[in-house]
């Protein structure tokens, strides 16, 4: 598999229930490409919101009932900006479903975890630097 399209799947499945840790797979495709930061640091972005995003899509599906979960909570408080914080471990999941069970505005989550996953990427690629 070409590099960037195995950092394109990492990054996807980051996103998802699968634990992988994208950042590594940056970290360590930056080591061999220095000079295509840029291009990893997209790649990396639009692969993980992309796997944030289908988890929106499965929140969407599930049956609408009563659930307490913190995740809903941020959610119901502070609306679409929480899904910033959807990058990180075990919580970031379920800001993604929750989002999508909520009917959150999906061009506002896509955009808030966007902006986050994209901070998380350019930190890394600064320390790989």
């Amino acid at each position: 598999m070409e590099p960037l399209a195995a950092l394109f799947a990492a990054s996807f499945l980051a996103a998802t229930l699968v634990p992988l840790p994208s950042e590594a797979a940056l970290f360590a495709y930056l080591q061999l490409h220095p000079d295509r930061s840029a291009l990893a640091v997209a790649v990396a972005t639009l692969g993980n919101t992309a796997g944030g995003m289908t988890s929106y899509l499965i929140g969407r599906w599930l049956p609408q009932r009563k659930l307490n979960m913190k995740a809903i909570e941020w959610l119901r408080r502070y609306g679409a900006p929480v899904t910033v914080l959807a990058w990180l471990p075990v919580v970031g999941d379920a800001l993604c479903v929750a989002a999508g069970w909520l009917r959150i505005n999906w061009a506002a989550a896509l955009g808030f975890m966007a902006v986050g996953r994209l901070a998380r990427y350019l930190a890394v690629a600064a320390a790989a630097q």
